[in-house]
């Protein structure tokens, strides 16, 4: 197996301490049980994953997605963590996995800042890094090899589009539901809906305030939304868990979700879709968590010692409520 083998003593000293300190952070699960890379020869691929959590339904489809791919028969060993949206949880997952000597780290940041320094360990060990779904605010971009996700920014940007032309023929007053502060899809889809209504004077923002990605959130910052205003909308949620959420304080003050009050999304996973399908969603852009395969062709061609493309943006759709009822049927997440 083409790999790296330098291994600092000053990082394996730090990264030793972490071993214990991942039953902290991680849900108890591995995909595979093996030996590790020295354990199983040149056969398999060793990647030590660290995901966000397993905050909403998109959340879950992305674990499915590379649980399911990086297997033992598609010659991977996955020692998999979960950070319960803690960054000091997958700081800690990350130190472990320089311990173990695995060949590659992969993981979806909590939050853009605040990398460097394990990333700088796990560069200075030799093991590369492949980011999923969320970028890091690195200056240093040799810290990681390559990045796998959806453009967020644009995402944003769809959205804010159709509500601009589509809602933003006569004045409406817009809440936002935010994901994670500090989070790159909750900077980048606000930044991208933003530009995107910034021309359309009809279109306000009265208020906004972060739901973490979860439905009970959204749920309970739609209901301050609706106590502190009475002339709402259209409702902006970051993900479909927190749009989903809106819809039962919505429907609890009284309202008809997607009829008094419109809610645009996004991620595009069942619930959200039927949501749309039924009339209680009005427009998601999709955010598409399958990165399992794209993560396993990387991460097999960067052990290799093969080239690979710093940023890989996946493809994403947009649905209205025919589009949902048609794709409903045959989605996979």
């Amino acid at each position: 197996m083409a790999r790296k083998n330098f291994r600092s003593t000053a990082v394996a000293a730090v990264a030793a301490t972490a071993l214990f300190a991942l039953g902290a952070c991680s849900s108890g699960s591995s995909a595979n049980t093996g030996d590790g890379a020295e354990g199983n020869g040149d056969d398999l691929i060793t990647i030590g994953f660290a995901q966000v959590g397993a905050e909403s339904g998109w959340r879950t489809a992305n674990t499915k997605s590379i649980q399911d791919t990086l297997t033992t028969e598609n010659g991977f060993d996955l020692k998999f963590s979960d950070a319960q949206q803690k960054q000091e949880n997958q700081i800690q997952a990350i130190r472990s996995y320089i311990a173990q000597n695995v060949d590659v780290i992969a993981f979806s940041p909590v939050v853009e800042s605040g990398w460097d320094a394990v990333l700088q360990d796990a560069k200075d060990a030799g093991i590369p890094v492949i980011l999923t779904d969320r970028a890091v605010d690195s200056e240093d971009d040799s810290l990681y090899v390559s990045f796998i996700g959806s453009d967020f920014v644009e995402e944003g940007h769809r959205v804010g589009e159709w509500v601009s032309e589509n809602l933003g023929t006569e004045s409406i007053n817009v809440v936002e539901l935010q994901g994670t502060t500090g989070s790159a899809p909750a900077i980048d889809r606000k930044e991208g809906f933003e530009d995107a209504i910034a021309g359309n004077s009809n279109v306000t923002v009265i208020d906004s305030q972060t739901g973490n990605f979860t439905r009970a959130e959204g749920k309970t910052v739609m209901e301050g939304f609706l106590q502190a205003h009475d002339d709402i909308d259209v409702v902006f949620a970051h993900n479909d868990d927190m749009g989903l959420g809106a819809i039962e304080a919505i429907e609890a003050a009284g309202k008809k979700p997607g009829v008094d009050i419109k809610i645009v999304t996004i991620d595009g996973v069942k619930d959200g879709m039927t949501a749309l399908a039924d009339g209680k969603f009005n427009y998601i852009v999709e955010c598409n968590p399958l990165l399992g395969p794209d993560l396993a062709e990387i991460a097999k061609k960067v052990v290799a010692g093969e080239s690979v493309e710093k940023r890989i943006v996946t493809h994403d759709d947009a649905f209205d409520q025919e589009g949902a009822k048609a794709a409903l049927p045959n989605r996979q997440y």
